[in-house]
């Protein structure tokens, strides 16, 4: 917000100042529109100077160097007007990039709001008091409420189910009985859980990733930004350029006109308009990418790492398959299971009460309903006794079910049908792939913590090249920083989970799938996908090597006007002030052909 203010503030006192010149000096009051012209001037200085010194700081040569060296030899020369004109261009270049990255951080507000901050605290009365998690301290009991992420590690009091997805890739919902641990950041699916906490808000499970992120994000590269590249051999260009001019001819004022026109417009203002346009056009594709550097950086795209659960999966479990014994209607058995299993709150009940509803099933009511927690329910249905859980003991005659998850349905002493559980690969997934070649991506690798069997078959079924199982976060940020020495494009870290974290903030760009994902990975993040489909990282690639080709094309057509503006200025035919006022020209040129949409590359794969 204060940088906002700053760079918006200066750009209002650099516009009016420009106003209050112009209109001044039509009217004939001279010492007014100096003063008017001069203040604008004292703003593009004061505003160039401090991104000169930042740059220095970070080791870089930044176009601003030309900006600052012109608006004070104009000041010196009292070319009071071309200098009020070069502070405008600087004002309105940086307002642009701020106002951009605002806008991509504002868009990400509901998405970064899911982390829990408190905790129920119970007390030895069993009354409950929420609690912030900084004042929860270790051996309290806690209750996590359905739904609801485990805040703090703990021991559990009572049995629960969880979803440890976001932690460990397992897809499927997870049993913990009386005694077992569970993490900070995973989802209490079942009903209400009590837990003992082995933890603080400063050492759980969560907070460890936490420091893990920022540990990668400290040693992850900065980007040389577009202009700035361009800037490392112009600005000494520009200088000789003008130290020739006035060697040669001995006209100071033609010298001072060089460099007025060497101020690098379009590297101030066209690049960063393309930037923000391929910004904008992505966030109305359903990508948030949070800055310019990280479209830059995305559009070099080499080596991409994708998470599998909820990445390159749905992320939950879904029906699969279902068998049935001998004369067995499958709508009665779809709506004994959907009127038993809308009972309970666990994920793979919603799976199943949403195949009987899919089926057309009719749903009732059922009575004496009694969850068994890890194994199932039992209940009655229109006059059935009722079992759905886990299939106690071999299941002889039914088939080679192999799914990551079973559930059979018992009415009565009679078995009449087993449901098989998977998490799905989304069906955007094989073209997604198929994509990211087609945009120059030379390797795509799936990395999951799941177990090696179901990687290697998820990784076969959408097309990676290759793909690595079991992982935990430290060894996913080792091979990122192995593929990082290896690569000569930028490479990329596509998750969803808090395990996801660390790679996200280490890679050149980390993409969060912020959907369903967790917050973690969202703030790790440099672009986050705000739709529920991998299909929208190809868009993303797409647009942002578009809005980088924009921006090289533009900065280039500038460049080459921009330079025959300096000849023209050394040989005297353009003053200090024309060679302002030609830049404006030049640059409203280069802008037009930045904001010029360029063909996308996935039409013939069916994007239109």
């Amino acid at each position: 917000m204060a940088r906002f203010l700053r760079d918006y503030w200066f750009l209002t006192v650099s516009v009016v100042a420009l106003i209050v010149g112009v209109t001044a000096s039509a009217n004939g009051h001279k010492s007014i529109a100096i003063t008017a012209f001069a203040v604008s001037a004292a703003v593009g200085l004061v505003l160039s100077i401090g991104w000169v010194v930042a740059a220095i700081r970070q080791g870089a040569l930044g176009s601003d160097v030309l900006a600052a060296v012109s608006i004070l030899a104009t000041a010196l020369t009292s070319e009071w007007i071309a200098a009020a004109v070069i502070s405008l261009m600087l004002a309105s270049g940086r307002a642009l990039e701020t106002w951009a990255e605002g806008r991509a951080h504002a868009q990400l507000g509901a998405l970064l709001a899911r982390a829990p901050r408190t905790a129920h605290v119970l007390s030895g009365d069993g009354t409950q008091a929420t609690v912030p998690l900084n004042q929860v301290e270790m051996g309290s009991r806690i209750l996590v409420r359905s739904g609801e992420v485990v805040p703090l590690d703990g021991t559990l009091l009572t049995v629960g189910t969880f979803d440890e997805s976001a932690l460990t890739g397992e897809p499927l919902p997870v049993f913990r009985g009386v005694g077992d641990t569970v993490a900070s950041g995973v989802v209490n699916t079942d009903g209400g859980v009590e837990l003992n906490t082995t933890a603080t808000a400063q050492n759980s499970t969560y907070s460890a990733l936490v420091r893990l992120v920022q540990q990668a994000q400290a040693e992850s590269s900065s980007a040389v930004r577009i202009a700035n590249r361009w800037a490392v051999w112009f600005v000494p260009f520009a200088i000789v350029a003008a130290a020739a001019t006035w060697w040669i001819t001995g006209q100071r004022a033609a010298a001072i006109a060089v460099i007025v026109a060497a101020t690098p417009c379009p590297l101030i203002l066209a690049v960063p308009v393309a930037i923000i346009a391929g910004m904008s056009k992505a966030a109305k594709s359903g990508a948030i990418i949070k800055g310019g550097a990280a479209l830059e950086q995305l559009a070099r795209a080499e080596v991409i790492l994708l998470d599998k659960t909820g990445t390159l999966t749905h992320g939950g479990p879904e029906i699969s398959a279902v068998a049935y014994a001998p004369d067995v209607d499958p709508i009665w058995v779809g709506e004994l299971v959907g009127s038993l299993e809308q009972q309970s709150p666990h994920v793979v009940a919603k799976a199943l009460v949403g195949h009987a509803l899919a089926q057309g099933c009719r749903l009732s009511n059922a009575t004496d309903v009694h969850e068994e927690h890890g194994r199932g329910l039992t209940g009655t249905v229109a006059g059935h006794s009722v079992r759905v859980g886990q299939p106690e003991g071999p299941l002889p005659g039914w088939g080679a079910l192999t799914n990551a998850l079973l559930v059979s349905v018992e009415v009565g002493d009679n078995t009449v049908a087993i449901y098989g559980l998977d998490d799905p690969v989304r069906e955007e997934s094989v073209e997604t792939i198929r994509n990211l070649r087609r945009l120059g991506v030379k390797r795509t690798i799936m990395v999951s913590g799941d177990r090696t069997d179901t990687v290697a078959a998820v990784a076969a079924s959408v097309g990676v090249d290759e793909y690595r199982a079991e992982f935990r976060p430290e060894q996913k940020l080792e091979l990122l920083r192995a593929e990082r020495e290896s690569a000569t494009g930028t490479v990329i870290a596509v998750g969803d989970g808090i395990n996801d974290a660390p790679a996200l903030a280490a890679a050149d760009v980390g993409v969060a799938m912020g959907a369903r994902g967790a917050t973690a990975a969202s703030e790790a993040a440099d672009v986050v996908i705000i739709e529920d489909s991998i299909g929208h990282l190809a868009i993303a690639l797409d647009i942002a090597q578009g809005a980088r080709s924009r921006a090289l094309q533009a900065a280039g057509a500038g460049m080459a006007l921009a330079i025959l503006a300096m000849g023209l200025s050394a040989a005297g035919d353009l003053s200090a002030t024309a060679a302002a006022i030609s830049q404006e020209f030049i640059d409203a040129s280069a802008i037009l052909w930045a904001l010029v949409p360029a063909a996308s590359r996935l039409k013939a794969a069916g994007r239109g």
